[in-house]
């Protein structure tokens, strides 16, 4: 063993127990499934074989690994400069989900294509539709307000036969809005999932990237790159991640019966204080906080229904 070997954990295990990602990469598995991804893959200083994830190209490429190795998604891309997500939080994110919803389900987790979820801001990379349909089997619109990003996610959808008429996407035509003109007249959900915007504006984000290079051990570099990419729209909102959640909960009350549970992710929890009494100004009848842990990080899921435990419902 080499000297300065890093002694590795066998299993991340801040992700949740379910979660297909808590054992760590094996780089010469997933190399079989996509050959292309040896192209990134090379020893770290610790001789472990890795990829460097301050490059975008390297984390998209492990991507396509990953959901083919472990969901079958034979063909998935995104546009260059679009939001590549960490997958194994965004597994978390749906298997957190799952639990909420199977404590609404005396304790059996709810699974099949009857049970329909709303992913606000889907992306371009359509990552918690596939994650949701491929783990539960359920059905998801997915709705954003880039048409790039639209036509992304049909994209993946339509190359890949496991996903097709499991998942709908639709375009909110409207900035200010979150769920008027996406919700349909008399259509229910029992979930609605939520990833917002984290930043108020680009250079808060590009400073976030810095920080998270330095992390990675890199050197400053004359050119900034976000490892994981983004548009302006998926990184930044007026008001940031608080902005956006003040406004998701506000409208929220107007389709308090179209859904059974809104969450929403939460990254810093000094955000919690102002959200509770967004949440009591509108009267939520019941709010929940799920605590996660991400890599090296610690988030959160806000959760809340308008909806009496005698008013549940799950379309079965």
């Amino acid at each position: 063993m080499l000297p300065n070997k890093k002694q590795h954990l066998g299993q991340k295990t801040n992700l949740h127990p379910r979660n297909k990602h808590r054992e760590r990469y094996n780089f010469k598995q997933l190399m079989e499934n996509c050959p292309e991804l040896a192209a990134f893959v090379k020893p770290n200083k610790y001789n472990d074989l890795s990829v460097d994830f301050s490059n975008p190209k390297a984390v998209k490429i492990l991507n396509k690994a990953l959901l083919k190795h472990f969901y079958s998604i034979k063909n998935w891309d995104i546009p260059d400069g679009y939001l590549t997500p960490p997958i194994p939080g965004r597994a978390d994110y749906i298997h957190y989900v799952a639990d909420l919803l199977a404590d609404s389900n005396n304790g059996k987790i709810p699974k099949g294509s009857k049970l329909s979820c709303l992913d606000i801001g889907v992306g371009a990379n359509c990552i918690y539709p596939i994650i949701g349909n491929r783990e539960y089997g359920w059905s998801f619109v997915g709705s954003d307000t880039d048409a790039t990003s639209l036509a992304s996610a049909n994209k993946i959808i339509d190359s890949n036969s496991s996903l097709k008429g499991k998942i709908e996407l639709r375009l909110q035509s409207s900035s200010e809005n979150i769920f008027e003109g996406v919700i349909q007249k008399g259509e229910k959900f029992d979930i609605v999932i939520c990833n917002p915007p984290f930043h108020a504006s680009l250079a808060e984000a590009q400073s976030g990237t810095m920080r998270k290079l330095k992390n990675l051990n890199k050197r400053k570099e004359s050119k900034l790159s976000l490892n994981f990419g983004g548009q302006s729209n998926e990184l930044c909102c007026e008001g940031g991640l608080r902005g956006f959640v003040k406004n998701m909960i506000l409208q929220s009350k107007e389709f308090s019966t179209s859904c059974l549970w809104f969450t929403t992710l939460v990254s810093k929890e000094s955000y919690l204080k102002s959200i509770f009494k967004w949440l009591e100004i509108v009267a939520a009848v019941e709010v929940k906080t799920i605590p996660m842990g991400q890599g090296n990080k610690r988030g959160r899921i806000v959760a809340w229904t308008f909806l009496k435990k005698e008013q549940w419902y799950f379309d079965k």
